[in-house]
């Protein structure tokens, strides 16, 4: 019986820790509500435009950075290249192209002129 009283005590004194703790927290929740003032619906609108134009301006700031960076690099690009050099690249390679079909063709030419030379026998069977 000693252990049933025991296991009794020991669950009021649980119950009455969480109703304590629970009224504890819900007193902080209040006061923390208390603490920041009520804005009226003109207030918050005006907060939201303040808000509004702080971030639009925030933005700009960003796109006026970032379209600087982006002249910047373009900038150095363009010093880096030397006037025509991608011209100068592909007149290059039309003219191996153009030198290799050339020596194709005149491959294909002798050989054509060595096989007419050379006189076939047809064998007769």
């Amino acid at each position: 019986m000693s252990l049933n009283l025991y296991s009794n005590s020991l669950l009021r004194l649980m119950t009455k820790v969480l109703l304590l703790s629970g009224v504890l927290g819900m007193m902080s929740v209040t006061a923390q509500a208390s603490d920041k003032p009520r804005l009226t619906l003109s207030q918050q609108a005006e907060q939201g435009r303040i808000d509004s134009k702080k971030t639009e301006q925030t933005q700009l700031e960003k796109a006026r950075k970032a379209a600087s960076d982006t002249s910047s690099r373009e900038q150095e690009i363009i010093e880096r290249q030397e006037p025509g050099e991608w011209q100068q690249q592909q007149q290059q390679k039309a003219q191996e192209q153009f030198k290799e079909r050339e020596s194709r063709a005149d491959k294909y030419l002798r050989e054509a002129k060595e096989a007419a030379a050379k006189e076939r026998k047809i064998e007769e069977k």
